[in-house]
């Protein structure tokens, strides 16, 4: 339903699925958690093919696989559309402390870090977990700069973010 556009109801979604309300509810939470679900049973896989995608180790890795995927996210359009339609809505879900998307998101990034730390491919000179909240928060800047200060998103800037994190890793821009 989300990557058609179309709204999601948990009401209707429950009917569709021959639920009661109830039980869908405790399965899901409710319609915030879901979104946060939906969207990272679409992040996860992507993340997941940027790792292989993504040759060698070290900066040049880590720095690879933070433009795979937000290359990506940029060129998406049920996300652009998601935005579009609801851009404070969308905000929360995709950027909140509180977004199950957003935590998941730092943490998985964290264990791509800490495991190039782990390897001795990296040396950052940042606290790996916050290194990691950083990273996110600067590529959701890029992506999500519509909603934020009113700037369409650029692949310039995403190129930038890509520079700023080489820099924080410890590279040479």
């Amino acid at each position: 339903m989300w990557l058609k556009g179309e709204r999601i109801h948990l009401a209707s979604l429950s009917a569709e699925l021959n639920i009661g309300r109830a039980t869908l509810f405790r399965w899901v939470g409710n319609k915030d958690l879901l979104l946060g679900e939906v969207l990272w049973s679409l992040y996860e896989p992507l993340r997941l093919e940027a790792l292989n995608a993504t040759p060698g180790n070290g900066v040049d890795f880590v720095v690879g696989v933070y433009r795979h995927i937000n290359s990506t996210l940029l060129h998406s359009e049920p996300l652009r559309r998601f935005i579009r339609e609801d851009p404070e809505y969308a905000l929360k879900i995709l950027t909140s402390s509180q977004s199950t998307l957003h935590s998941r998101t730092v943490e998985a990034n964290t264990r791509t870090l800490r495991d190039q730390v782990a390897g001795g491919h990296i040396n950052p000179p940042l606290n790996v977990n916050s290194l990691s909240y950083f990273m996110v928060r600067l590529a959701e800047s890029c992506l999500y700069s519509d909603i934020i200060n009113g700037r369409e998103p650029r692949e310039e800037e995403l190129e930038d973010a890509c520079t700023a994190v080489r820099v924080m890793l410890g590279g040479t821009a």
